[in-house]
């Protein structure tokens, strides 16, 4: 789940991140009384999921609050990458003598929270990564003890803090970073640019932070922020359901039961020649109404023109599920052909089921795929 800037910002602000005045504001007036309160230059920025706002001319400096409500009612409404601007951040237009790179992210090769810095910060670090490699610093932190002080100290030397100082507030601040990410079960923390200000202090400018959907249930208080104005209607719909969805190019639906044979499901279309146009688990249960909206979500997709049905009965009797695809196909019209393959507890009753229905059956995966890539191909 990601955040939008001005919740990231108050984030890492609870954790002790330094960041600049203002405030979030959805009307004209808002952004006014903020830039009011901050008494200085102000930036209005569009909060939206997507890069590039600055150029779209989502993002305009603001010399008193009278301009920071002009300008705000410039970008509110404003149209950019498909996204409508519902909120704007009014925050504290600062000068700056150098931009830094931050981040704490899950390094799963080490299997611990990595750290990484660059001395060139306010550029995508991938382009970073690609044009000066060497100026990125990469720390993993200890897997029990957290970040340690020497690790952020050797973090703020690598990208040329000399200033104790700043190596102090560096410090300080990765540490934060680090329990931002902890605390709050992040699969991302990054800050970009980290600036040093004109009066030598660090203080946090641009911010990102996504949350792994799997920890929401921990944090009530951050599921709450979730903005689905940039998720897809099916995806948002799947989640709704507690079905796992991920749309893909391919024109082949593929529903199935568990993440793996999901995944083993998609290999063997492809080793068939096929190409999946999805990744959907609907779980261990697979009820009447679940089948329904998985069946729906796979439908919603116009360029499925055949649908797999690969399900394993452990937890599940195969018959029940049978039953579940049969009832949902009757509320749920379509001339899409489908292909199912059930196999585990009581199947033979299962397919019996299948057997009086419009479904072609398959008694192997491998037959199921076949079929089903015949299907697509109109042959």
């Amino acid at each position: 789940m990601k955040l939008h800037e001005y919740q990231a910002r108050a984030l890492l602000q609870r954790y002790g991140v330094p960041v600049t005045g203002g405030g979030v504001a959805t009307t004209p007036t808002e952004a006014r009384q903020i830039a009011e309160q901050v008494g200085s230059r102000v930036v209005v920025k569009a909060q939206v999921f997507v890069g590039g706002r600055g150029k779209a001319g989502g993002v305009k400096l603001a010399a008193d609050p009278n301009e920071a409500e002009a300008v705000a009612n410039q970008i509110l409404g404003m149209d950019i990458k498909g996204l409508t601007v519902e909120k704007v951040l009014v925050a504290e237009a600062i000068s700056y003598q150098k931009e830094i790179y931050l981040s704490a992210i899950l390094d799963r090769s080490s299997k611990r929270v990595m750290m990484i810095a660059s001395s060139e910060g306010g550029v995508e670090i991938e382009e970073v990564a690609h044009t000066n490699p060497n100026a990125i610093i990469k720390v993993a932190a200890h897997p029990t003890l957290g970040l340690l002080d020497y690790q952020a100290r050797e973090i703020a030397f690598g990208i040329g803090l000399s200033d104790s100082k700043q190596v102090r507030q560096f410090t300080q601040i990765a540490n934060a970073v680090y329990r931002t990410f902890v605390g709050s079960d992040a699969s991302l923390v990054e800050i970009n640019p980290l600036v040093i200000r004109d009066d030598g202090n660090l203080q946090a400018l641009d911010s990102k932070v996504q949350i792994d959907d799997s920890a929401l249930f921990r944090h009530k208080d951050l599921a709450d922020l979730r903005d689905t104005s940039d998720e897809p209607p099916a995806e948002q719909k799947a989640r709704a359901a507690d079905i796992s969805f991920i749309k893909l190019d391919g024109n082949i639906g593929c529903m199935v039961n568990g993440a793996g044979l999901a995944m083993a499901t998609m290999d063997v279309v492809k080793l068939y020649g096929g190409e999946p146009a999805n990744f959907l688990d609907i779980g261990g249960g697979a009820g009447k109404d679940k089948v329904k909206t998985a069946l729906e979500i796979i439908l919603s997709d116009p360029n499925v023109k055949v649908v797999l049905i690969n399900i394993f009965g452990g937890i599940t009797r195969v018959d029940e599920v049978a039953k579940g695809i049969v009832a949902a196909l009757e509320e749920v019209p379509t001339d899409v052909p489908m292909v199912a393959r059930l196999v585990g507890t009581n199947e033979e009753a299962g397919r019996e089921i299948l057997a009086q229905s419009r479904l072609i059956p398959a008694n192997t995966l491998a037959e199921g795929a076949q079929q089903a890539v015949a299907a697509a191909q109109g042959r």
